[in-house]
């Protein structure tokens, strides 16, 4: 394969599924060597991917998972932190334990990964860390308080390594994927009282008047790795079907819907 990252490595953190799949196989489409880190790994099946496990929870199984990727890839230069965990509810609603939970994921997690990972990208002549934010950082949501801070806080970090970490020749930026059609999502639609009705609740919220693919979000992620954007650093590139920007009317917005699949993809 070959493409823009051609003769790079990237390694990607919940690559077993979701968008971390859709990022994996982009990644490796347009020419990378890609390892695919995540709790339950398991065989990707496909040429130039090495599936690790890892739990970005715990400092020990990162540093063994990234020694292993870059000892058997022969380095670093492309670093997606796009494992996380989701969380429903407003302020009241999660305990403490959980609150731990998913901060301990969605936010330490990328800073053991990238610990470990910087001191291999610092060698990389085209390096960047891309990670997986969200419309909730920017966007207020109902039922989102603990996911949502998790997410600003993504956001806030993201600014502050692009800063640090400019002068080493190494970018930083982050997607924030609107309402992304993930097993996540779904396994939510499942548990609703009416998962056709919540569906079509969530389409509805979303200008585009439809979901954002796991695709979308990974081209996304991508474009920000690639070399050929090698002067952007710094950015959140929202994925989101114009949810934080625009505001339809309602014609507008039951016009996009009612487009079939095809043309609205």
């Amino acid at each position: 394969m070959s493409g823009p990252f051609e003769g790079m490595v990237a390694l990607v953190t919940g690559g077993a599924s979701g968008i971390g799949l859709a990022t994996v196989r982009a990644l490796r489409q347009q020419g990378a060597r890609v390892a695919s880190l995540d709790v339950n790994a398991g065989p990707i099946g496909e040429d130039g991917v090495l599936p690790l496990t890892a739990d970005v929870s715990d400092t020990g199984s990162v540093q063994e998972a990234v020694r292993a990727a870059t000892e058997r890839l022969g380095g670093l230069d492309v670093l997606v932190n796009n494992a996380g965990i989701g969380a429903q509810g407003t302020v009241e609603d999660n305990p403490e334990e959980e609150w731990r939970r998913v901060l301990e994921v969605n936010v330490l997690g990328i800073v053991r990964v990238s610990r470990a990972c910087l001191p291999h990208l610092r060698r990389s002549r085209a390096a960047a860390i891309v990670n997986t934010c969200s419309v909730v950082a920017t966007t207020g949501l109902p039922n989102r308080a603990l996911y949502g801070a998790s997410k600003g806080a993504v956001l806030s970090l993201t600014l502050a390594m692009a800063a640090d970490h400019l002068p080493e020749g190494i970018r930083v930026n982050c997607v924030n994927p609107g309402t992304a059609d993930t097993p996540w999502v779904q396994r939510l639609l499942a548990a609703a009282d009416d998962p056709a009705a919540e569906r079509g609740a969530l389409e509805a919220r979303q200008p585009q008047g439809r979901l954002v693919s796991a695709e979308e979000v990974a081209a996304a992620i991508a474009y920000l790795a690639s070399p050929l954007s090698g002067s952007t650093t710094g950015v959140a590139l929202a994925v989101d079907g114009g949810m934080t920007t625009l505001r339809l009317r309602g014609p507008a917005a039951t016009a996009a819907a009612a487009q079939p699949a095809a043309a609205r993809s």
